[in-house]
């Protein structure tokens, strides 16, 4: 017969079992909003798509409300998503991380696989899958050359992935993308399917005044003001106050933002997605595709190497494309 104390151990050790369960279950620890994302975001694809075609003069409407190129609809949305995501950034621990060599290897891996391995794939994929059709197999191919400075943000802290990390990329990938994406577009598409004995393609000039401009609007103001909010209210509140209390709060903005975005961008192209569907469905194909690729690929092969949060930032910033700028 077991005494007292042993008696003890066994619940306590069985406590502790059940509180390691519940801590391995992080889908557990979602809230509502987060655990169906993707059931979410699937209804914002359909609302979207009935507005944009039942609705009289929507495109037209979103047109009206441009800055140049940037839609201002599209924009807020943008901002609001953003910005409680890099009011998580731990802005002033950036200087350490950067001073470990681990993280330029990193950053290394992460360029190699954005704006070397990344085109390639979708170039080729845009031909596999649409070798008739080469307007749309250009607007993949723009897509797989745009890489993603916005909603990575979100799927990484969904993911529970690293955020400093992660705004480190998305500061470089910006950078390069000013530099990169127009010389990028005129090598994928009038040059490299040359090489293969392609016909040419319709001449693509991007402007890269419009592409800063994108940059700018998209990445810049949400980031300035998630560090002006990040040092004024944590100097004033204290760092308690602000990771417990403001950041808990304000996170689920993101998302509500990200649901905005999604419903705006489909009811800008409704009578395009229902009028031409098959198409349509034929262009998901590559983009699809890609996805799997350049997310489990390289998952499954940093994950030897590398920590899960590391690896799942990495995995999310190559997989995913800036289509507002393509």
């Amino acid at each position: 017969m077991p005494s007292p104390f042993e008696e003890k151990n066994v619940i306590e050790n069985h406590d502790s079992l059940s509180n390691e369960k519940v801590d391995l279950s992080p889908i557990k620890k979602l809230n509502l909003l987060d655990r169906f994302l993707v059931l979410w975001i699937l209804i914002a694809m359909i609302i979207g798509v009935v507005i944009g075609y039942y609705v009289p003069n929507v495109q037209e409407s979103f047109e009206t409300v441009q800055f140049g190129s940037v839609s201002v609809p599209i924009a807020i949305g943008l901002l609001v998503m953003m910005y409680p995501v890099l009011c998580k950034v731990k802005y002033e621990q950036l200087h350490i991380i950067l001073s470990k060599k681990q993280v330029w290897l990193q950053i290394a891996i992460s360029i190699f696989i954005n704006w070397v391995i990344g085109p390639i794939v979708m170039t080729a994929l845009a031909w596999a899958c649409l070798p008739d059709l080469p307007e749309l197999r250009t607007g993949v191919v723009m897509v797989g050359l745009a890489r993603c400075i916005a909603m990575v943000l979100i799927w990484v802290s969904i993911a529970e992935g690293d955020s400093d990390y992660c705004a480190i990329l998305v500061a470089i990938n910006a950078i390069l993308q000013i530099a990169l994406y127009s010389p990028y577009a005129v090598l994928f598409i009038n040059i490299v399917p040359s090489w293969f004995g392609a016909p040419p393609e319709k001449s693509v000039v991007v402007d890269i005044w419009a592409v800063a401009r994108s940059v700018l609007i998209y990445l810049g103001i949400p980031l300035v003001a998630g560090v002006i909010t990040r040092f004024t209210l944590k100097g004033w509140k204290g760092s308690a106050w602000y990771e417990e209390k403001f950041i808990k709060r304000f996170g689920s903005l993101a998302l509500v933002g990200l649901l905005y975005t999604i419903i705006i961008m489909f009811a800008n192209q409704g009578h395009q997605i229902i009028d031409h569907i098959g198409p349509v469905c034929r262009t998901a194909v590559p983009l699809v595709c890609y996805f799997i690729i350049m997310f489990f690929i390289p998952f499954f092969i940093l994950k030897i190497f590398f920590p899960y949060k590391q690896v799942v930032t990495q995995s999310f910033t190559a997989s995913s494309n800036n289509f507002e700028l393509a």
